[in-house]
């Protein structure tokens, strides 16, 4: 019988101070947006238990979780499969989360505090390091803690969460953009200029730009590996 213990593989969870649910489901996102899981692959009950060493209920849990983010989908006569967002619903989505990220960056440079103002050189720090030295999981987890930073500042409730829910359901095309050659160093140089619209000039409207700027680029960026995976795989 599988229980809510680790077992020995790679994957598998340990009791800390987590719940053990959300440690599954931020292994099982991460493993989607890296693409261990392909879009559309059919994500099986027993394979993710054995995975990481937990039970039915935990990945039933965890797969809810997931489908509400908008990561999965539960298809009649197949169960949970990865979600194949469409084109359109892709560049839906981005140009939601440009307008959200410009507010986002429009308000922070008009009320955000000296503490909030480090809060974001320090994620942005930490955004160098991941670039430098992290995984994909890393690197996009360091990049959500920056634009945590820069929701925190703009002093409005309702941005983060709306924002939050689309970086959720487009998890997984952020990861592709970085995948795009030259797009790491570029997307860096992207955040720096948002720090200095919003932390050094502190210009709202620059600031709106410079992040709806990052969030084009990020989507012409996904278009090209989205673009380049179909080429590949019709040939």
């Amino acid at each position: 019988m599988t229980t809510d213990t680790a077992h020995s593989t790679g994957d598998a969870v340990r009791r800390v101070a987590a719940p053990l649910r959300q440690q599954v489901i931020e292994r099982l996102r991460d493993a989607i947006v890296e693409e261990q899981f392909k879009p559309g692959e059919r994500l099986v009950e027993k394979v993710l238990c054995d995975r990481f060493g937990v039970s039915r209920t935990v990945i039933r849990e965890s797969l809810r979780h997931l489908e509400a983010e908008g990561l999965i989908e539960l298809l009649p006569n197949r169960g949970p499969v990865v979600r194949v967002l469409t084109d359109r619903e892709a560049d839906s989505l981005y140009e939601l989360r440009g307008a959200l990220e410009g507010l986002a960056g429009q308000l922070f440079a008009e009320r955000a505090t000296a503490l909030h103002r480090e809060n974001l050189l320090r994620a942005l720090d930490l955004v160098r390091t991941a670039i430098a030295h992290g995984s994909l999981s890393e690197q996009l987890k360091a990049k959500d803690a920056f634009y945590e930073a820069l929701m925190d500042g703009s002093g409005n409730d309702f941005v983060g969460p709306t924002l939050r829910t689309v970086h959720a359901r487009i998890s997984m095309l952020r990861g592709l953009s970085l995948q795009a050659e030259d797009r790491l160093p570029q997307s860096l140089r992207e955040l720096e200029d948002i720090v200095d619209a919003t932390v050094v000039r502190r210009d709202p409207e620059l600031a709106r730009v410079r992040c709806l700027e990052h969030v084009t680029a990020a989507a012409a960026a996904m278009r090209s590996v989205r673009e380049a995976q179909r080429n590949t795989s019709s040939t």
